[in-house]
């Protein structure tokens, strides 16, 4: 097994919303498809490497800030990214953080209440 990891969905309850928040913390793309239940956006992915994930409105599909935290690419550091979090409607719950020499690690809630995590090396 190359990943542990080959699929994430982040649910949104207000998708165009979630999207424009994604894509203005990591600069970034999120490309709609077709999903005949709602709304589904890919984020940007090396299919190569087996990682991906998406942003998707639909039934079923409950924004937590409970439970497993996904980690997204912040970058080669992971500021820039969190430093968008505010101004574009998220809130920041555990600023950049060493986790020795794994780099560095924070915490945000989304636009649509959901706890996911940024990672970096710097």
């Amino acid at each position: 097994m190359k990943n542990s990891i080959n699929w994430f969905e982040i649910p949104a309850t207000d998708f165009t919303r979630a999207k424009k928040f994604y894509e203005t913390i990591l600069g970034a793309e999120i490309m709609e498809m077709p999903f005949p239940e709602g709304k589904y956006g890919i984020f940007p992915s090396d299919m190569q490497s087996g990682v991906g994930g998406g942003l998707v409105q639909g039934e079923g599909f409950v924004p937590s800030d409970k439970g497993t935290i996904v980690y997204l690419n912040g970058g080669e550091d992971l500021s820039l990214s969190l430093g968008k979090v505010e101004s574009a409607g998220g809130k920041i719950v555990m600023p950049k953080t060493s986790i020795g020499e794994n780099g560095f690690m924070a915490h945000f809630i989304d636009t649509e209440g959901n706890r996911v995590a940024l990672h970096s090396m710097k």
